[in-house]
């Protein structure tokens, strides 16, 4: 029997302004995720929960607490064949100091599937999947696939000693036998090669499906949002391709939050962004979708999307399409490294939603664009909308007008998510850089400014001006509010 590969994958994402009612303070950690996990199966519909292993304490027990917990809900709604836990574990060529967790979460999968064994009384493996964060290359996913086929579950036929029992007669058996390890590309280079890495990595294995994740939020931050668009339409069109040339089934994954320059996935736009996106089989359900809205519009808006049929993606120019991508991000960087001195100083007052470990060297999950330190990219672009400038809007000034017309040929809803964001742009801003102002002013979309998220944002540029801070965290979150997203 085919089995069911999820359309609603609820993450860990920290974008939401409020809390769960759940959560014991504004900052989610250990139980209160493991409620989240069953809220949003339970109430909200999503039928994946991405589990996040790296850059915090990891909750290693999820499915047993579930299970326990919840006994009556996981009896009718089957962990592994009807809802999911998909682990996110550390890269190891990337993230050294987490480096050995990766082996403890793999680990960690056969003592799931025991405990999920006793409660089911069958063999159904509740957790089956990785994603593998910043994949560059095809040996990064090959390891993860081979090391827990040889040396978690392989070790099971290995004697303890020479002569003596096996592991398996000792301990009991390991199973999943093997497991599903899915790439999350991030970067342009390695966005534009998904298809030859996902290509060398499925060469050797009999397998009949898999799921390839392409990020939306990090490409935004370091290329623009119009080269995060372009660079998932392009990297969708070759996925289909390669799909075609090897008999495979590629199933894509979209990293999308509820910002525009994220995604501008919200319950209200379902619609939009399966237009937008016809070939993408899942979509992330982030925090601020979650909690930011009313429940039953949550549920009507993850009940679409699990309903929705895919189709092939939309065909792109890649030649003209890659043409623009250089021009505009050229300039939207060199705005990003003029503004970065300011985008630091208020990133101190964007709180925090999840309980994170630093990550990635001594500054954490920093971004780093063209040598300049940035923090995470939802403290990045809750930063910039809390001065009054939508980081939508930066690098447009590059574009002639033929350039915006074949931006609006292959980004099907630039103009209503260029609107979106206006709604919080203040003219005012003394942060505007050069350029942008008259390329905004004689844009031909409609907008209507939200004078209340104005004012909020006139007070903290004026208070960055005067050095007066003790109230700007306040003021951060009330935008935010209005916005009913963090960034």
């Amino acid at each position: 029997m085919k089995r069911k590969i999820p359309k609603c994958m609820s993450t860990q994402h920290p974008d939401n302004v409020n809390s769960p009612f759940f959560a014991e303070n504004t900052e989610l950690g250990g139980e209160d995720e493991i409620q989240e996990a069953y809220y949003t199966f339970s109430h909200l519909g999503c039928d994946e929960q991405m589990w996040d292993c790296e850059g915090k304490e990891v909750d290693n027990y999820v499915v047993k607490k579930l299970l326990t917990k919840y006994e009556s809900f996981f009896k009718e709604k089957i962990l592994g064949e009807d809802v999911f836990i998909t682990l996110r574990v550390p890269n190891p060529t990337v993230e050294k100091a987490e480096a050995k967790i990766l082996l403890e979460t793999l680990e960690g999968i056969p003592r799931s599937f025991d405990a999920a064994k006793l409660f089911y009384k069958e063999d159904i493996p509740p957790v089956f999947e990785v994603i593998l964060p910043m994949t560059a290359s095809y040996n990064s996913i090959d390891r993860i696939y081979r090391y827990y086929c040889d040396f978690v579950a392989g070790k099971q036929n290995k004697p303890v000693r020479k002569g003596d029992i096996t592991i398996a007669e000792w301990i009991g058996e390991f199973m999943p036998k093997r497991i599903n390890v899915i790439p999350l590309f991030e970067d342009m280079e390695h966005m534009l090669n998904a298809h030859n890495i996902t290509k060398d990595y499925l060469k050797d294995k009999n397998i009949d499906s898999q799921r390839v994740f392409l990020a939306r939020s990090d490409p935004a931050m370091n290329y623009g949002i119009i080269s995060a668009v372009f660079l998932n339409k392009i990297a969708l069109q070759r996925l289909q391709m390669l799909s075609g040339d090897i008999g495979v089934e590629i199933y894509p994954i979209l990293g999308v939050g509820s910002a525009p320059f994220r995604g501008n996935l919200r319950p209200q736009t379902v619609e939009k962004i399966s237009e937008e996106y016809p070939s993408v089989h899942t979509f992330t359900i982030q925090s601020a979708f979650k909690y930011d809205n009313p429940p039953d519009d949550v549920r009507k808006a993850t009940k679409k999307l699990l309903e929705r049929k895919t189709g092939p993606p939309q065909k792109v120019d890649e030649e003209m399409c890659l043409k623009i991508v250089k021009k505009y991000s050229q300039e939207y960087q060199k705005q990003i490294i003029e503004l970065a001195p300011i985008i630091n100083m208020v990133a101190r007052y964007v709180p925090s939603r999840r309980k994170r470990k630093l990550h990635i060297g001594l500054f954490g999950y920093a971004r780093n664009v063209g040598g300049i330190t940035l923090p995470r990219v939802i403290t990045f672009t809750s930063a910039l909308y809390s001065i009054g400038l939508p980081p939508e809007i930066l690098g447009l000034n590059a574009l002639d007008e033929d350039d915006i017309r074949f931006v609006k040929e292959v980004y099907v809803n630039f103009e209503d998510d260029l609107r979106d964001s206006l709604r919080y742009f203040n003219p005012d801003t003394w942060f505007l850089p050069k350029g942008i102002e008259d390329k905004v002013r004689n844009f031909p979309v409609d907008f209507e400014a939200d004078i209340e998220h104005k004012q909020i944002t006139d007070y903290i540029a004026g208070s960055l001006r005067k050095n007066k801070n003790e109230d700007l965290g306040e003021y951060v979150l009330r935008a935010a509010n209005l916005r009913k997203f963090l960034g």
